[in-house]
């Protein structure tokens, strides 16, 4: 290691900010049991933390390691308060309480206020005073940015786009013209908003595109993966709802309407104008055709293909089971043969029925 590195390292340790158990609990609330003095300055798992760390216990099965962890302090659930002396902060949801505790530990870094030198901004754009654009980000005319934005290196923002505060795009998010943008929204790079659904009509012997002249809508504390692309809606807009969290490489095409508070897996395809209710969970890979209808609290696997309406919540999936290839092949050969199966074992109940002397 050289002596840059270990000075580098060295001000990063002095300068990160630690906070007492009882400062934590003051401020996300909990219970302290313990030291609550003792100084914490990073999260981490039960077999990694160290003395200055903070872990959690999310599962009781796995009570037995806390007699191991070398950690400073703990987050726990009431039922497993008292499976450890060490200091403790009791919560009713620890994974939550966890991902709150990360968020103060691990905070964003500040982006400078401003418009960079080398960015590209249209004289009839609105910046806020407290917004940050990044070198060689370009915003179109007559776009609206909020306070305290954070617009990334090479993302462009279209013409007319309205964008909320506190948002923060990382580096190459595209927003096409017209699109509005709530507040605290989270882009990663590559996320592309607002881009061409799939329309086009056959005339004769060639497609011709249906222009797409809707809009895509975003609410607020949305989170969008990197690679996630959002087409624009045909006529109407596409919608997606306060708080929908969304993995990486997530295709949502034209018309679609996200209810509020779902998540939705990496890979995961929903063709146009199907409507997702609130508070979905959609496994990776899964994918929705277009116009149905998804309840609210519907949860659906991994590579589930759902090819009609759900009406009622619930969990749901449809997976062909997996197994050894030999013994796949010949299930799959007894499925294509099952409507011929039926037909067969309907006749002979009647054959029996008959020789039983029972009415047919």
């Amino acid at each position: 290691m050289t002596r840059a590195t270990i000075q580098l390292t060295e001000t990063i340790r002095m300068t990160k900010k630690t906070y007492r158990l009882d400062d934590i609990a003051a401020r996300l609330g909990g219970k302290v049991m313990g030291d609550g003095s003792v100084a914490i300055d990073q999260i981490s798992t039960l077999d990694a933390a160290t003395s200055s760390q903070i872990s959690f216990l999310t599962n009781s099965k796995y009570r037995t390691q806390l007699a191991h962890t070398k950690a400073g302090a703990l987050i726990l659930s009431a039922a497993d308060a008292d499976a450890t002396e060490l200091p403790r902060i009791i919560s009713d949801n620890p994974y939550a309480y966890f991902a709150k505790v990360s968020a103060l530990l691990n905070p964003l870094p500040q982006a400078p206020r401003g418009i960079h030198a080398n960015a590209v901004v249209a004289a009839s754009a609105d910046i806020a005073a407290t917004a940050s654009i990044a070198a060689t980000a370009v915003i179109g005319e007559g776009a609206i940015i909020g306070e305290h934005s954070v617009i990334g290196e090479g993302c462009v923002i279209g013409e007319r786009v309205r964008i909320g505060s506190y948002v923060r795009m990382y580096p190459r998010v595209v927003v096409y013209h017209d699109c509005v943008i709530g507040d605290r929204l989270i882009a990663h790079s590559g996320v592309v908003i607002g881009a061409d659904g799939f329309g086009i009509a056959m005339d004769g012997d060639h497609w011709i595109k249906i222009p797409q002249i809707g809009r895509v809508v975003i609410g607020n504390d949305v989170e969008i993966g990197a690679n996630t692309t959002i087409d624009r809606g045909a006529l109407s807009d596409t919608v997606i709802e306060n708080g929908v969290k969304m993995d990486n490489q997530i295709q949502i095409a034209h018309n679609v309407h996200v209810g509020a508070h779902t998540a939705i897996a990496g890979c995961v395809g929903i063709a146009g104008s199907a409507v997702i209710g609130k508070y979905c969970r959609i496994g990776g890979s899964a994918g929705i055709l277009g116009h149905l209808q998804i309840a609210d609290n519907v949860e659906i696997a991994s590579f589930s293909l759902i090819g009609k309406s759900i009406r009622e919540a619930g969990s749901y999936a449809a997976i062909y089971p997996f197994s050894k290839t030999e013994e796949w092949r010949k299930n799959a050969v007894h499925l294509r043969h099952l409507d011929d199966l039926v037909g067969r074992i309907k006749t002979l109940e009647k054959q029996v029925k008959t020789l039983q002397g029972e009415a047919p």
